[in-house]
């Protein structure tokens, strides 16, 4: 169960993920929606890079990992540390990275029991894993069991569960299996045609946003994706609506890209839709009623 948070609770969150100089992908985009929506950020780079590399090819900057394990043990002695309610990590450019990061989580944790942490476990898509295989095995062997809430999207799940993911039944098979007691299944199959949803499984329930697809999206969604989702759950938010509304905002923000033919997520220029989104979406609990407020 997640902790609940209280009024007056620490607001800060670690995110730990990558940075790009353009774009708004990784911290880029999580970085901007949780300040936009009144949460201090601590932000630490995992990799610095030109551009995501879908763009092309660019120089890729990591730390050596001795250098990334001492800049995170500095946070974890840092005296605003009780400031943190949360951390967020995603992408990681080494697979050394992830013991530091759960370092922290319990450093966080151990001054403030209530904090969450999100684990989006960035590692791979439609077309396979793009991270090396021992990367992406120590974020489902080390960060995953450690997380409140999960973000992966449907082919991540999968080769985390060791098989395919044929259709809902199964995906709901293995986010109920998973570590995190909250898990956000991204790219879900929907219910009806043309569309892609959101899978929310939590207390052993199940619930879909759904929208209708939008063609060639730009990158970052599943980063903001999380990042929302948490801002949602730190301000109290209960599941069924932050579900719908972060959903409602990515895809929101999402189309207003694409229709002005962006190649990049329009963040600074849709900021309002981050907290007060309009567009419409489908929602449809896919077990019993009980459990989703």
């Amino acid at each position: 169960m997640i902790p609940p948070q209280t009024q007056g609770a620490p607001r800060a969150v670690v995110v730990v993920s990558s940075h790009v100089v353009r774009g708004s992908v990784g911290n880029r985009a999580a970085v901007f929606a949780l300040e936009s929506l009144g949460f201090p950020v601590w932000a630490v780079p995992t990799v610095v890079l030109p551009w995501h590399p879908g763009h092309g090819r660019g120089t890729r900057i990591v730390a050596r990992p001795e250098q990334f394990a001492a800049l995170m043990a500095d946070l974890e002695r840092a005296p605003w540390l009780g400031e943190v309610g949360a951390v967020l990590s995603g992408y990681l450019g080494d697979a050394g990275q992830a013991e530091a990061v759960a370092s922290l989580v319990g450093a966080v944790r151990a001054k403030n029991p209530g904090a969450l942490y999100v684990c989006d476990p960035v590692i791979g898509d439609s077309g396979g894993l793009y991270v090396p295989e021992a990367t992406a095995a120590a974020i489902r062997d080390r960060l995953m069991p450690l997380a409140d809430v999960a973000t992966p999207n449907r082919y991540e799940l999968a080769w985390m569960a060791g098989g395919s993911l044929p259709d809902m039944e199964a995906i709901m098979a293995a986010a109920l299996a998973a570590d995190p007691p909250t898990m956000l299944v991204t790219s879900a199959p929907p219910t009806l045609d043309g569309g892609i949803a959101n899978l929310l499984v939590r207390d052993g329930q199940a619930l879909l946003a759904e929208h209708r697809t939008v063609a060639r999206p730009p990158n970052g969604l599943g980063d903001l994706t999380a990042a929302l989702y948490l801002a949602r759950t730190m301000d109290g938010m209960p599941p069924t609506d932050a579900l719908g509304s972060t959903t409602a905002a990515v895809y929101e923000i999402l189309a207003r890209t694409v229709a002005r033919g962006g190649d990049e997520l329009q963040l600074e220029t849709d900021a309002d839709c981050l907290a007060q989104p309009t567009a419409a979406v489908q929602l449809h609990q896919l077990t019993g009623s009980d459990g989703f407020p």
